[in-house]
């Protein structure tokens, strides 16, 4: 019987603050397709700093293309993470409301990280669950350091990058943008 409440690994139930409950997991090839219909529920202006290089250009409303979705549902696991939180449903059939990132930095003992949050699970604590699990594998990765480029006017995440441990760097990644940096040492 317990046996089957148990979850395989990186597989998780959570209970975000409105009462939902949503899966926890990693990303899978099926979830291509979903996590392109998800895409147009994030706001466009957070999807710019982290995911400019996937929108398909041109397009008036944020698109994830073809091509994109699958690089972002096959990770190198040596290198890559990748979680999604889901309605509990089987991948490719379940809505995805949040995906998040982590991938080493070549040549280093660094990852960078992006998280995207859709705006009907913003501001229920969903983030920060993401967020640890990210930290969870730089950590087993025996990486040194996590970082991410955040806008200057996202204040909720530098207000969890901050509560998380994160320091701000001084040299600004690009106008706009604070780089926040976790030791891991």
């Amino acid at each position: 019987m317990a046996a089957r409440n148990r979850l395989p690994p990186w597989h998780e139930m959570v209970r975000i603050a409105d009462g939902r409950e949503l899966l926890i997991r990693p990303i899978r090839p099926d979830d291509a397709v979903p996590l392109r219909a998800g895409f147009a529920l994030m706001e466009p202006g957070a999807l710019r700093p982290r995911f400019d290089e996937t929108l398909d250009a041109g397009d008036a409303h944020a698109t994830l293309s073809e091509e994109a979705a699958e690089r972002l549902t096959h990770p190198d696991p040596r290198r890559e993470f990748a979680i999604v939180a889901s309605e509990p449903l089987p991948a490719g059939e379940a809505l995805i409301g949040a995906v998040a990132r982590v991938g080493v930095v070549d040549a280093t003992k660094r990852g960078e990280f992006a998280i995207l949050v859709g705006r009907f699970l913003a501001g229920m604590g969903l983030g920060r669950h993401l967020m640890r699990r990210l930290v969870r594998w730089a950590r087993g990765k025996q990486l040194e350091a996590l970082y991410g480029d955040v806008a200057e006017d996202n204040q909720p995440m530098l207000a969890l990058a901050q509560s998380l441990g994160f320091r701000r760097e001084e040299d600004a990644p690009a106008p706009g943008f604070v780089r926040v940096v976790l030791d891991l040492k």
